[in-house]
């Protein structure tokens, strides 16, 4: 783990500070730097550092810090904790309390940013440099930014529509309410209601100015009319999930203003907890600024910006007022990303820089940031959706690494299991591992867990947990599993930092389409009642969250079934650095930027693919020039698809998009028989290409794959021992994946010869099924199970949740397994269950029935032999079984949700009382106890050569 330890004496503060800085950012290239050190062509040093990767490649955890309630000795315990089960750093996230403060036990919550806080978040720090863990730091409490320091004139913004109807013959009406934090926009009077339908026959700008006497007067007017009153506005909306003393306005993310205020009284108070030794990165969550859709500097800057007046067009925003309603909808929306981009991103870059540290950004969501908004990030960083398809359908996963990928960032990281097998407790490793291939699978290198909440001994057992979101700490039973999940993890990660992407396709994203769809709905208020006094549904200014709809489910998929991976991209990149991929999709786009779109011409000159599907875009993006730039679209629509250019197609049927590509480019890995469940993802090496596969499916897969950068020679690396092994056809590999198992493929002339691998043959030894003893917890007698059974089976152990021993004696025969076999303790297989279909929300989780639940330490003879919890389960325990008499013991931990579906849940009325309903304990109703123990059959079992 990078450090900036040095000699304080000789340097300045700031001194100090840039170094810190240049420390953090050379290690953020550490995937960049191992690459460039293969140049030499030295495959012992890349084998040895996959088999011992460095400290920067572990997985991290948000480490959730509620109330904030923290001590020293707590902080401590657990970062020990983390250290031991090889996790490599924390973000530390402060939110709601948990607890009531009780001076009987002196438990109290300590106010956000108090000096109390403040060295709790110092004693972190040092504790982290201690124990060589990375600590980032969360830049607010809870989200999106904000708190009691944003005044309503700083806070989210909006526009608000009043409607007043104006009766036939009537001349005047009263004025609407103007509230604290807004501005009147215009009145604009307009024939009939705001019923459907388009309105052509705006009339009527009111003065901007409000009437002097709180009435607006008119001439009347023959038939019933609507007076739109539009007002600069506030959403209302308060920070999520705050600590105490955090809760207040989320900012107005348009507003530089706004932002600046923030990193005063939120960025440098935290900065002062961490002194010298600044964190690794400061972390920007997801942007959930719901239905802020405006800024009171929106007229000037559209106009400066767009070079024309949006007052007469404001109608077009909330209503169909004719041809032009889209491409005013989109010089909007355009306005919006730029202002998000340039008031809200970049001045957080910039202040991390100022203060040393690295901006690691989740830039998705609203406002309406798009796949360039990336840029701002140091560490662009993903989540993943709550779904076993994320990876064949558009993710905001994808979307970070496909930035990072053309911003050539090599570390890439995303919010890992957020919604596993909700809710919480329920998750298992083998879950964990299941979607982590999901990300990897996307080009995810760098693995932030979604969390650890920090748990004092005061909370019990299983301990606090976050309203929404799995746990992964050491109040997990299985807990002992961790440090071999989290070594493969660990290797997969450095493992994919090596080299550059070399992904195929490049999917152009339809950003111009989007923004002409965008509207605000007219709403006067939100309802008092509703939560906060805010309204979510007011406006769908979103890139991200629109992408489905403009793109269905099929695109992506179709790319990957072709044996192609793929990139997202969009016209900002484009134009910023080019199309450096082998072939583009235009998926139904209809409105791109003249200039994108010659650019887009040029690389299908020079031999580029370039495949439209359904349409060709034909439409200015916007309203200016619309009939000039609509003409020269339509031009190259024509040069490109219906012209010489023979790598361009149209293709009306986009489901012909595969076979298609498949005629363009030669794929990069076909698979027979095809199995769309089986991903990749290709890293191109100075020495050769690495590949990662995945059976993302709970079934047995063997396949047989090409690989079209094959070279003369192949290995399989191991990402849970670190073993490299040679393969004997690197041109026709197979591949005999079990569920959820995973592979690297390296491929280079310098790698390991595979020569033909013996048949084995395999025999049971000895049953070893029945008649174990069973002891739950020291203070309970043994059993005897003579059947395999799960505890929820028993009553005494239906709600147990804990680590169970079971322990057999055996005798092996003198010459019963042969000299030179492999003798292993086999547990069983897995049987696959139900995938819902379609998949719906927050059921990610492994579909496997699986014999051990959910993970067993084995002990042979006293010597720890390893720990089993995926498939094959199985353990190599040659070297400790002998002839004669044996003794096994073999601890099984399930989950800690047996024990909670067996108690009351907690009552959180006192608390939410004190400090209103800051949260909802999530899918916590009806909870039953999961199958626990050792499920399958037991067996000793002999592996030998077949001679």
């Amino acid at each position: 783990m990078v450090g900036c330890d040095f000699d304080e004496r000789r340097r300045s503060k700031e001194s100090r500070r840039l170094l810190c800085l240049l420390l953090a950012m050379a290690a953020v290239m550490a995937g960049a730097a191992s690459a460039a050190g293969q140049q030499s062509g030295d495959i012992a040093e890349l084998h040895r550092r996959f088999a011992d990767p460095p400290d920067s490649s572990r997985i991290m955890m948000r480490w959730w810090w509620f109330g904030p309630a923290a001590t020293q000795p707590e902080i401590t315990r657990e970062m020990e904790q983390m250290r031991a089960a090889g996790i490599g750093g924390v973000e530390i996230a402060n939110l709601y309390p948990l607890a009531l403060d009780d001076p009987k036990d002196g438990f109290h919550n300590t106010p956000y940013l108090s000096a109390e806080h403040l060295d709790a978040l110092r004693w972190a720090n040092d504790e982290g440099r201690r124990l060589g863990l990375r600590v980032d730091i969360t830049l607010c409490s809870g989200w999106p930014f904000g708190g009691p320091h944003i005044p309503v004139t700083q806070a989210a913004g909006k526009l608000r529509v009043a409607e007043v109807p104006v009766p036939a013959g009537e001349t005047s009406v009263e004025e609407p309410f103007v509230d604290q934090g807004e501005e009147l926009l215009a009145a604009i009077l307009i024939p009939g209601s705001t019923a459907p339908g388009p309105r052509t026959e705006v009339t009527n700008i009111m003065p901007a100015a409000p009437p002097a006497d709180g009435r607006y007067t008119f001439v009347a007017g023959s038939e019933p009319r609507q007076l739109m009153v539009f007002l600069s506005s506030r959403t209302g909306m308060m920070v999520k999930r705050p600590s105490v003393g955090a809760a207040g306005f989320v900012l107005d993310h348009y507003d530089r203003a706004a932002i600046e205020t923030h990193l005063h009284a939120v960025g440098d108070r935290l900065t002062e907890a961490f002194g010298d030794h600044p964190p690794y990165a400061v972390f920007s969550d997801s942007l959930e600024d719901y239905a802020s859709d405006w800024t009171p500097a929106m007229l000037d800057e559209f106009e400066h910006r767009r070079g024309y007046d949006l007052r007469p067009h404001l109608p077009a925003l909330v209503m169909n007022t004719g041809p032009e309603t889209a491409a005013i909808r989109h010089d909007w929306g355009r306005t919006l990303t730029e202002l998000a981009d340039e008031n809200f991103l970049g001045p957080v870059e910039k202040w991390s820089h100022e203060h040393s540290t690295l901006l690691r950004s989740q830039t998705y969501g609203f406002p309406p940031v798009t796949l360039w908004s990336n840029r701002f990030a140091d560490l662009p960083e993903g989540e993943g959706k709550a779904t076993f398809q994320m990876w064949r359908e558009f993710s905001d996963t994808r979307w970070a690494a496909s930035a990072g990928h053309l911003l050539h960032k090599p570390v890439i990281s995303s919010e890992t299991w957020t919604w596993l097998d909700s809710p919480a407790f329920r998750a298992t490793p083998l879950d964990m591992k299941a979607e982590a291939d999901l990300h990897f699978l996307q080009g995810i290198n760098q693995l932030v867990g979604h969390g650890w909440p920090y748990s004092p001994e005061l909370a019990g057992e299983p301990g606090w947990r976050m309203y929404a979101a799995a746990v992964f700490n050491a109040h997990n039973p299985w807990y002992a599993a961790m440090p071999d999940l989290a070594a493969y993890l660990q290797r997969m990660s450095f493992a994919l930092r090596q080299g550059q992407p070399a992904n195929d396709v490049a999917l152009l994203l339809p950003n111009d389409d989007i923004w002409s769809g965008f509207f605000s709905r007219i709403a006067k208020r939100a309802s008092p009642a509703s939560a906060a006094g805010f309204d979510e549904s007011g406006s769908n200014v979103t890139i991200d969250e629109s992408m489905d709809f403009y793109l269905g489910k099929k695109v992506i998929a179709q790319i990957l079934d072709a044996g192609f991976n793929v990139d997202f991209i969009d016209a900002d990149a484009i134009d910023s650095v080019g199309i450096p991929y082998r072939a583009l999709v235009l998926p139904s786009v209809d409105r791109l930027p003249v200039a994108t779109y010659e650019k887009i011409l040029e690389f299908a000159r020079q031999g580029g693919a370039v495949i439209a599907t359904r349409k060709m875009p034909a439409t200015a993006p916007g309203f200016l020039h619309a009939d000039r730039d609509s003409a020269r679209l339509k031009q190259i629509s024509q040069e490109l698809f219906h012209g010489s250019v023979a790598t361009a197609l149209l293709i009306e049927d986009q489901n012909q998009l595969g076979a298609t590509l498949k005629k363009l480019a030669k794929p990069d890995l076909v698979l027979t028989p095809p199995a769309p469940q089986i991903g990749f993802i290709h890293r191109k090496l100075a020495g050769g290409d690495l590949y990662f596969v995945a059976n993302t499916s709970n079934a047995h897969k063997r396949v047989q794959a090409q690989f079209r950068d094959a070279a003369h020679r192949a290995e399989f690396w191991d990402g849970f021992t670190g073993a490299v092994t040679g393969i004997s056809d690197p041109h026709n590999v197979e591949l005999d994946l079990a569920p959820y198992e995973s592979r690297l493929i390296y491929f280079s002339d310098s790698a390991a010869a595979g020569g033909a691998q013996p048949q084995r043959r395999e025999r049971v030894l000895e049953d070893l099924s029945r008649r174990w003893k069973v002891s739950f917890g020291s203070d309970q007698p043994a059993v005897t199970m003579d059947q395999r059974s799960s505890w929820t089976e028993d009553a005494k152990t239906k709600y147990f949740s804990g680590r169970a021993t079971y322990e057999k004696s055996f005798e092996m025969a003198r010459g019963k397994a042969a000299r030179g076999s492999r003798v292993m303790l086999d547990f069983g297989e897995g049987a696959p269950e139900p995938v819902p279909n379609p998949p719906g929300e927050h059921n990610m989780k492994a579909y496997l029935s699986t014999p051990i639940r959910d993970a067993a330490e084995v002990f042979v003879n006293g010597q720890r032999a390893g720990v089993v919890w995926h498939p094959p389960y199985r353990i190599d325990v040659t070297q400790w079984v002998h002839e004669g008499g044996n003794e096994l013991r073999v601890i099984v931990g399930n989950t800690a949700i047996n024990e909670l579906a067996g108690r009351a849940l907690p009552d959180y009325r006192l608390l939410w009382d004190r400090y209103g309903m800051l949260f909802v304990p999530q899918d916590m109703h009806d909870l039953q106890p999961l199958p626990s123990g050792m499920l399958g059959p037991v067996t000793l079992i002999e592996s030998a050569p077949d001679r």
